[in-house]
């Protein structure tokens, strides 16, 4: 009986060896992962931060991560604001829908304020498409330069209209050939 206990203390001596090197191994492994997620993390939420009342320098670097983040914000808030202006407003004009008047003036006049208000809806579903397309390019860091000449826009510009796609004169060149193209 001597040798069987011998035996188990041995037994039990290497799983023991066998199960602190398998713990170093995951334990290993864990912070691996976590350093991996952290870095995931920084990277998704922006390791920059920036206070409310922070407005883009010219002093600064274009686009650097101070103003991509600044853009990622306002552009975000701003999607919200129409997203928002805009389910109201759907609504609302459901609402409106169950008194229908029976003179014809009012129905047409009714008729005519919903018009307006769906082509104004229409118009932010648009730009809430236009602003979703300049949060792709801050991720993919090609926002804030033209899309025909890939010269920097220009802060001025983007601060009075974030989804800018190109610069001043790139746009009046596009407008000249929309205008050109309707007239055909």
């Amino acid at each position: 009986m001597a040798k069987t206990s011998k035996v188990k203390k041995k037994v039990v001596k290497a799983k023991n060896k066998t199960a602190s090197k398998n713990k170093v191994k995951t334990t290993a492994k864990t912070s691996a992962v976590k350093t991996t997620v952290a870095k995931t993390k920084d990277t998704i939420k922006g390791q920059i931060k920036i206070s409310k009342t922070y407005i883009p320098k010219d002093t600064e670097k274009y686009m650097c991560e101070k103003h991509k983040v600044f853009f990622r914000i306002k552009l975000q808030e701003w999607r919200k604001e129409l997203v928002k202006a805009n389910n109201e407003a759907l609504y609302n004009g459901s609402m409106d829908d169950n008194s229908i008047s029976a003179d014809i003036v009012d129905q047409a006049s009714s008729y005519t304020d919903k018009n307006v208000e769906m082509k104004a809806i229409n118009r932010q579903i648009k730009l809430i498409s236009e602003i979703d397309k300049a949060l792709m390019r801050i991720k993919d860091d090609t926002y804030g330069f033209c899309l025909d000449t890939a010269e920097p826009i220009g802060l001025k510009r983007l601060m009075a209209r974030p989804v800018a796609k190109y610069t001043i004169s790139a746009q009046e060149k596009h407008e000249k050939n929309e205008k050109v193209h309707a007239d055909d």
